[in-house]
């Protein structure tokens, strides 16, 4: 089957793209929590394999290479520097695998090649802002060479990073999105204002801006209005699966209401320890339905995600991925269904419970 652009899909019926594999990684046992650097692209591939198969199983038409960390700065801190290039090479031929391979009938998935917050960038420092355009443009230019169809920057809480990002994406001609991440202040740190600097990214060029990441459901969906208001270009939305509030808007303030008797050693709740914060997938699915009826179009889920957080959002958007087959059906459960074939005196005892 012919594979059609990022436009194109999105002009046409929307794109799920799963993200999250940050997370879903260390729960798996396969990254550190704190360093969060993915070597597993390079120590244990068939493990970024199933994680990717698992997320086109549920409904991503995307196969977004897991280079999300896999920059030199992050690299340099664990002392593995040298391994960069290899680590981002694996990752780029590893989600190509993954999308090439659907069923005879299905449309290939298209390949993200990755780029992010660089943890470094600093307002009025050239020469940090040097060295962040530098490492972009490396992880560019791998992406571009494993053949991605479009480069996602995402994670930036520094405007001008996100600009700097889209610049040097422009450079391949690829499409490019963009997604902010802003911090418990609502503003960016170099203190642009997150619809603005969205309204700023369509103007110099990007073909899709939104936010990813920190922000639950809850506290990214009313920016997200806001945004498509505010600009012309298709708009993404890919919040955490984490019960964010006003007076708590990203994962990194979360508390646990629920009186936790066993703290995390660090001492927060991010990001060892947010597992009674979860959402559940109908608040997922509700954020998802929300976000297709505003005409955002570009839509799925950051850390924390699992598969069953995309094929939530996958049918709200109309879709019945693969994974559907096993969509709950509560009628045939033996105590809380309606089935008529169900032993009565157990479903009385259900309705009691």
């Amino acid at each position: 089957m012919m594979k059609r652009g990022l436009l194109e899909r999105l002009n046409d019926d929307g794109v799920v793209c799963a993200e999250g594999y940050l997370f879903e990684m260390e729960r798996r046992g396969y990254l550190t929590a704190g360093e969060f650097v993915p070597e597993v692209a390079l120590e244990h591939p068939e493990a970024l394999i199933t994680l990717h198969k698992d997320f086109q199983h549920a409904g991503s038409d995307v196969m977004e290479a897991f280079t999300y960390n896999a920059h030199r700065e992050k690299l340099r801190i664990i002392g593995k520097e040298a391994l960069i290039e290899p680590l981002n090479r694996a990752a780029l031929k590893i989600a190509n695998e993954v999308a090439a391979d659907v069923p005879e009938n299905q449309e290939p998935n298209l390949v993200a090649g990755n780029i992010s917050n660089s943890n470094i960038w600093k307002p009025n420092d050239g020469a940090l802002q040097n060295q962040v355009r530098k490492m972009f443009e490396e992880m560019v230019t791998w992406a571009v060479d494993e053949g991605v169809d479009y480069i996602v920057g995402e994670t930036f809480y520094f405007a001008e990073e996100a600009f700097c990002a889209l610049e040097v994406i422009q450079t391949t001609n690829l499409p490019a999105v963009i997604t902010i991440a802003p911090m418990a202040e609502n503003i960016l740190w170099d203190q642009w204002d997150i619809v603005d600097t969205c309204k700023e990214l369509e103007n110099r060029g990007a073909d899709v801006v939104g936010m990813n990441c920190f922000r639950g459901p809850q506290t990214m969906m009313p920016y997200l209005a806001q945004i498509r208001e505010a600009v012309t270009c298709h708009v993404a939305g890919l919040p955490v699966p984490y019960r964010t509030t006003e007076s708590q808007p990203t994962f990194f303030n979360l508390d646990d209401h629920n009186g936790c008797t066993c703290p995390s050693p660090h001492g927060r709740t991010f990001p060892t320890a947010l597992d009674p914060l979860y959402c559940n997938r109908y608040e997922i699915r509700r954020f998802a339905e929300r976000a297709w009826k505003n005409e955002i179009k570009y839509l799925g889920v950051c850390c924390g995600a699992a598969p069953i957080h995309i094929r939530e959002v996958a049918e709200a958007m109309g879709r019945k991925p693969a994974a559907s087959r096993f969509s709950e059906n509560m009628h045939k459960h033996f105590m809380y269904g309606d089935d008529e074939t169900l032993p009565e005196h157990i479903q009385a005892y259900g309705n009691k419970a």
